[in-house]
């Protein structure tokens, strides 16, 4: 807009719905006055255009103004930025509707989102909760959450293979007795490299997969796919190279909040294929 169309400074704002009224002060003001609007000829708010804030995001003016010190002047203009992608964070209450804001309508890089047809979940840590039982007999005991179980049900009923991985020498039998009919490889030293193999078998583009992990084993794997998580009680290493962090932890349901964060991404691809 700036170098196109001749504006000075250009600066951000967001259309509001808000009535306003004039401050009570004792002494000064005993009564309130409206602001904007004829309390006689009130409108719906849903037929009123509203009114336009500066909403903060961005302020950007010609040199000659910012050495004045000024953020705008000139011949000025305004970008009216869509309600959704517009939140002020100034105090606690605001954060989670931010981060609500984000998983609904939330930016995901200038590369057109791809449907997710894979999902590797590493079973040590996100299947399960890490926790190891042995028996008196010396045979492996392992948990998992019904929720997640339910959540590789649905990701499979919607056209989305589920495979299981782990660098660890799980028990298989342990493991089949789960009946969660997925594919899985255990005893993996190099996760990226079966998860490629997988990759290739199926046809399918890095962004086409998606990856749950949370160990540093995990690392190169979740930095890969299109689409990566981790449980909320990964480890460090992991947390930093994610896109979505669960709020379960690993074994507790975290497999089941990760499938609904693809179901919402998807949606948003489905979206946007009508548009």
């Amino acid at each position: 807009m700036i170098r196109e169309e001749g504006y000075d400074s250009v600066f951000s704002v967001v259309r509001r719905h808000q009535f306003r009224w004039s401050e009570i002060q004792k002494g000064v003001r005993e009564v309130t006055e409206p602001l904007n609007l004829n309390p006689a000829k009130r409108p719906r708010r849903q037929d009123w255009d509203g009114e336009l804030y500066e909403n903060g995001s961005f302020y950007f003016a010609k040199r000659h103004l910012i050495e004045m010190g000024y953020l705008q002047g000139g011949k000025m203009a305004y970008y009216e930025m869509r309600a959704e992608h517009s939140v002020d964070i100034d105090v606690d209450i605001d954060w989670p509707i931010a981060e609500q804001r984000v998983l609904r309508y939330g930016y995901f890089g200038k590369d057109k989102l791809k449907e997710i047809k894979l999902l590797v979940c590493s079973i040590d840590g996100c299947l399960t909760n890490g926790h190891i039982y042995v028996s008196g007999d010396q045979k492996e005991i392992i948990s998992y959450d019904v929720k997640d179980a339910i959540g590789i049900s649905l990701l499979k009923k919607s056209g989305i293979e589920v495979r299981l991985i782990s660098e660890r020498a799980c028990s298989k039998q342990t493991l089949s007795s789960l009946k969660l009919d997925c594919k899985m490889e255990v005893n993996v030293p190099d996760k990226l490299a079966v998860v490629d193999e997988w990759r290739k078998e199926m046809g399918l583009c890095w962004k086409e997969v998606a990856y749950l992990g949370n160990e540093v084993s995990d690392e190169e794997c979740l930095k890969k796919v299109g689409l990566s998580g981790v449980p909320a009680d990964a480890c460090s290493t992991a947390q930093k190279a994610v896109g979505y962090i669960c709020k379960c932890n690993g074994g507790r349901g975290a497999l089941r909040e990760f499938a609904e964060h693809i179901f919402l991404l998807m949606e948003k691809v489905i979206n946007s294929c009508q548009k």
